[in-house]
């Protein structure tokens, strides 16, 4: 924990060896960890299809979907929590898929990717509605819709996104990739 600079520090809690980087220079930042020592457990991830997208404060993806709200176009029927449960889980697996926690721009992703941004094609607004309905408290429809967009499409440029939106879409209008989820439009 910092502290203040003008709370004086006893010798004994001072630094006994200086850092003998040249000026200028800091020290790099952590490199990622890996189970490659000899006796080390090797990572495995879950291999089921619930396992979420597993990556640094994912959840903080919520809470930016939930300040981006006010922004979704909602359709009547819709709820606005069901959009964002679902915003920030494609929000999350977009993060997860970079390696980091989750931004503002995995958001705008998101909601672009789901049409929520208000310039979408008329069928949009016809299958939406259908598939996120309950999404707030079913996670395995999350995950399904979450699921159907591909870790590729995912990680495409913001610049180059919009060339891409149709094929994801028609993706998600097919309905969700988990099986059993009963929310599943009809196309």
């Amino acid at each position: 924990m910092p502290t203040d600079p003008y709370v004086p520090i006893p010798r004994q809690e001072r630094p006994r060896q200086k850092q003998n980087f040249a000026s200028g220079v800091h020290m790099p930042p952590a490199h990622s960890w890996r189970a490659d020592r000899p006796g080390d457990n090797e990572a495995r991830l879950p291999s089921d299809g619930l396992a979420g997208s597993p990556g640094p404060n994912v959840g903080f993806a919520l809470t930016l979907a939930h300040r981006a709200s006010d922004r979704f176009r909602l359709e009547p029927g819709e709820h606005a929590e069901d959009a964002i449960a679902v915003v920030a889980e494609l929000a999350m697996k977009r993060a997860a898929a970079f390696g980091r926690a989750p931004t503002m721009i995995d958001i705008d992703v998101a909601t672009e990717v789901l049409g929520y941004s208000g310039t979408v094609s008329g069928d949009v607004h016809e299958w939406r509605p259908r598939l996120v309905r309950g999404a707030d408290h079913d996670y395995v429809l999350r995950r399904g819709i979450a699921d159907t967009v591909s870790i590729d499409d995912l990680r495409i440029p913001v610049a180059e996104l919009s060339e891409h939106l149709a094929d994801m879409r028609a993706g998600l209008a097919a309905g969700p990739a988990v099986p059993g989820a009963d929310a599943a439009p009809t196309a």
